[in-house]
């Protein structure tokens, strides 16, 4: 067999001694598929995170696949990274999905690895399809026909006593009764085929019936404190968008609660790692790579993180970080982008007026906001990206127009800390539709129409054209629409995708054809006390709160950060037993 120069240990000695046989050997055999191509899924720390917990366990011996491209045709071209076995011939298939976009690819690599389609339609000759990721947490019901279960939490928290279960039992119980016994026992495993949903005449969800005993409601799984927990790259990927980075998990959550954010409310509580735990897990990476890759949404929440970086600007390690808060740049943090090299910053307003930022909750000033152009360009970073978004709750023609003003604000600011710096750099903007998405505030909330959109991105197009080293991007409005579809969708969803399956990805023809209404999940607005079909997952954050914070968004009230040491805002922290989320100390 010819090896990846990424092949994890584990995985090829399992492999090596038997994993792959199909005559009930030692190893419960399952292929972790990244519904992407290579590239992408060894970025993504969650998927890394599963692959290294399946391979510690004794029983379970776990190898990838990912989408090839081009995609292919038959079932042969659909493979094992690390042992080139067919995806047909392993016991379990598992999914992990970041995007809903990726959810064409799902049924591509179905077909192609010569699975049917819908779940009913497996028999015990197939292997077990399940999947997980934050777009299975957030709404698993456009896909749920496709799949025998998900699990729906992080890994940490669940994923040993499943498949402890399916090493054990996979092969001595016939499907229906092993899915109806995990769904009894393992908290946060979801078999959508024991629950059926009912609809009013006009199209709303009316009830889900559960049987054979499962829960009313899937529990949420996640690890309360993560202090100590170090989650790293588990096999450093070549060819991938961080090229060989030892990436490492700051936090896990955020505590700021922009109002559109679905990973900052499906993650809460925010929780961070111990100083000593970041320090241990940089010093493991640098023996690895010359580029660390800290990933977290609230990255320059942790405290010190400057200082922790600059205990390392002697070791040639050089820094790259997923995301950083305009208020949050120290003297450190800007040495630290310096001399790691890095030649552009992100700056995120998302919304053009400060009305609009207390709208989303985005607590940031313009003040602010012109001061971190000013300072990274001045600390030596010579371009800027900014984001922003339109058809946004309550948006107007004036705050449009303040998206416009702040980036020629913005650019005064840059081209003045360029010229004292005898370089200039460029400024991209990039504009993107709101996407409501379940389990935030604005989950209540319609999209804008598709023409509503255009008109609003070409607007800021058309003010912005011809100011100098400033490049403009925008989002497709129709591609945020499928996007909408498929994040608020239903299990009637999964009828449309497998219609765009069949006409090879091109959506406008699909929504053409279809006869189910994709304004019903897209631009219609939700009663206060209509039910969504991603409540079968309960998350524990409380409705009436996420319903109170949409409120307090169309009345411009913002609502502070999350505390560090637990709160009862939301509901997350209210269970004595569940520790308050760890406060990150070194």
């Amino acid at each position: 067999m010819t090896w990846k120069p990424d092949r994890s240990y584990d995985a090829l000695l399992k492999a090596e001694t038997g994993a792959i046989r199909k005559d009930g050997g030692a190893y419960l055999r399952v292929a972790l598929v990244y519904p992407n191509a290579y590239g992408m899924g060894m970025s993504n720390l969650g998927f890394q995170t599963v692959y290294g917990l399946l391979n510690r366990m004794d029983g379970v011996a776990c190898e990838r696949a990912f989408l090839p491209s081009p995609a292919p045709a038959d079932a042969t071209g659909i493979v094992t990274l690390e042992s080139g076995h067919r995806l047909a011939d392993v016991d379990v298939i598992a999914f992990s999905i970041s995007f809903e976009n990726d959810y064409l690819h799902l049924l591509t690599l179905l077909v192609a690895a010569g699975l049917p389609l819908l779940s009913g339609e497996r028999t015990e000759a197939h292997p077990l399809v399940m999947a997980g990721g934050v777009a299975c947490l957030i709404n698993p019901e456009p896909i749920a026909p496709f799949m025998d279960g998900f699990f729906l939490g992080e890994a940490e928290a669940g994923l040993e006593p499943l498949f402890d279960i399916l090493a054990g039992d996979l092969r001595r119980e016939d499907r229906s009764s092993l899915l109806a016994r995990l769904a009894r026992t393992v908290p946060g495993f979801y078999a959508p085929r024991f629950y059926t949903p009912s609809y009013y005449p006009d199209g709303r969800l009316r009830d889900v019936v559960p049987s054979q005993g499962v829960p009313e409601t899937v529990q949420r799984q996640y690890p309360a404190d993560l202090t100590d927990v170090a989650t790293c790259s588990e096999v450093l990927a070549p060819e991938t968008t961080f090229d060989n980075a030892f990436l490492i998990e700051v936090s896990r959550g955020c505590p700021h609660g922009c109002r559109f954010c679905g990973a900052g409310y499906v993650y809460r509580p925010a929780r961070f790692r111990s100083g000593d735990t970041l320090q241990s897990c940089i010093e493991k990476g640098s023996r690895l790579s010359r580029h660390i890759g800290l990933v977290g949404a609230a990255v320059s929440d942790f405290p010190d993180i400057g200082g922790i970086c600059a205990r390392f600007d002697n070791k040639g390690v050089r820094f790259s970080f997923s995301s950083l808060r305009a208020d949050a740049l120290t003297d450190d943090l800007l040495a630290t982008l310096k001399g790691s090299g890095v030649k552009t910053a992100t700056i995120a307003p998302d919304g053009g007026s400060e009305r609009m930022r207390r709208v989303i909750n985005k607590d940031l000033t313009e003040a602010e906001i012109l001061k971190a152009a000013e300072t990274l360009v001045a600390g030596g970073i010579p371009n800027l990206k900014l984001y922003f978004m339109v058809g946004l709750p309550t948006e107007t023609e004036s705050d449009v127009t303040a998206i416009v003003d702040l980036c020629k604000a913005i650019k005064e600011r840059f081209l003045a800390a360029s010229r004292d710096r005898g370089r200039i750099g460029t400024i991209t903007v990039s504009v993107n539709p709101f996407v409501p998405k379940p389990f935030t505030p604005f989950q209540w909330a319609p999209m804008a129409d598709v023409a509503i959109l255009k008109k609003r991105i070409g607007r800021i197009k058309k003010d912005l054209k011809g100011v100098a080293n400033l490049r403009i991007s925008a989002a497709s409005p129709r591609t945020a629409h499928v996007q909408g579809l498929l994040s608020r969708g239903d299990r009637r969803v999964a009828r449309i995708l497998e219609l765009a399956h069949e006409n090879r990805g091109n959506w406008a023809q699909t929504l053409k054809e279809t006869p189910l209404s994709p304004a019903f999940y897209t631009t219609r607005p939700r009663f206060r006390e209509e039910r969504f079909p991603w409540e079968i997952v309960d998350p524990g954050v409380d409705r009436a709160y996420l319903w109170r914070e949409y409120q307090r968004g169309l009345n411009g009230r913002t609502t502070p950060p999350c505390p560090a040491d637990g709160c009862s805002r939301c509901g997350v922290c209210d269970d004595a037993s569940t520790p308050a989320p760890a406060a990150a100390s070194f």
